[in-house]
């Protein structure tokens, strides 16, 4: 039987890492090209580990069109370096750190020695409901020996030895690595520009008006004293778009009041109550944002 070549077990992996984890391109570096990867299934825990060198993974705004982009890639650093880029930002990793990255968005990691990580696939809308900033850095390496960083690893490895979490256990767990890592991921400059001051303030106008189905980006610019325009820029400098922020901030409080709603409660109603008169509408943006229907969801909290 021949042996497989370099660019043929490059290929081969490729496809597992794009089963995997998403859609990715990738290069060789070099002869000296390794790669293996392991998948982990815990309910909401959805977990990659892959032992790679001398290659290049990236993703351009095609691969991200292709798939989808309701995660976010936590990345834990087991062994070895490797440099993860997004969005103008660089992280080069070491045994220990993490860093996040937007399934949304182009993004690239470059192996040119061997390296070990562990690729985690944390909802978006936990990311966001943790991080209310309306700036999630990704890309930044977060150092391995900071407290809040080791008690993630630990938290992520114990999980990993977990394989019988249920649904509950395992979000639960998701949510608990965000929240310890939220210090660290929230530092930033002391002197608050009066751009993000402004974005905050929007958000906090949205927040405040979510129910009303007068909630449009025209209403938003005039009560923010700003050209519809202007509103739309400020969310796009930080990646998002007006009206997928409001949609995706009502399917969060439906997920909310779902995990405490009563079997009896319609669920027309409960998506009508945050914004969403069309039930087909509210179920189809539901699932493509949580995986699941809103049955489903409110079952498994049940």
């Amino acid at each position: 039987m021949a042996v497989p070549d370099n660019n043929e077990r490059f290929d081969s992996w490729l496809g597992h890492i794009n089963r995997a984890c998403g859609h990715f391109a990738g290069q060789l570096l070099d002869e000296g090209f390794r790669g293996t990867l392991e998948e982990h299934h815990a309910n909401a825990m959805k977990l990659s580990v892959v032992d790679i060198a001398h290659a290049r993974l990236f993703r351009t705004q095609q691969e991200v069109s292709r798939g989808n982009d309701a995660w976010f890639y936590t990345v834990f650093q087991l062994e070895g370096e490797a440099v993860m880029e997004q969005g103008g930002s660089q992280a080069v990793m070491r045994r220990g750190d993490i860093t996040l990255i937007d399934a949304s968005r182009p993004s690239s990691f470059t192996y040119t020695q061997r390296a070990r990580q562990v690729s985690l696939l944390v909802p978006r809308h936990l990311v966001e409901q943790n991080l209310r900033s309306g700036d999630i850095p990704c890309a930044r390496r977060l150092n391995g020996e900071m407290p809040v960083v080791q008690l993630s690893q630990r938290l992520l490895h114990e999980s990993m030895q977990s394989p019988d979490l249920n649904a509950c256990e395992s979000e639960a767990a998701l949510e608990a690595i965000i929240c310890l890592l939220r210090p660290v991921l929230q530092v930033r400059d002391t002197a608050v520009s009066k751009k993000e001051r402004q974005l905050a303030r929007v958000m906090a106008l949205i927040d405040n008006n979510i129910q009303s189905e007068a909630l449009r980006p025209e209403w938003i610019a005039g009560e923010a004293g700003m050209s519809v325009r202007s509103l739309y820029r400020m969310f796009a400098d930080k990646g998002l778009v007006v009206a997928q922020y409001i949609r995706n901030r009502r399917l969060d409080l439906c997920a909310q009041a779902l995990r405490t709603a009563c079997a009896s409660e319609k669920l027309a109603g409960i998506g009508y109550s945050w914004g969403f008169t069309d039930h087909s509408h509210f179920s189809t943006a539901f699932k493509l944002r949580f995986g699941v229907s809103p049955g489903e969801y409110r079952k498994r909290w049940q």
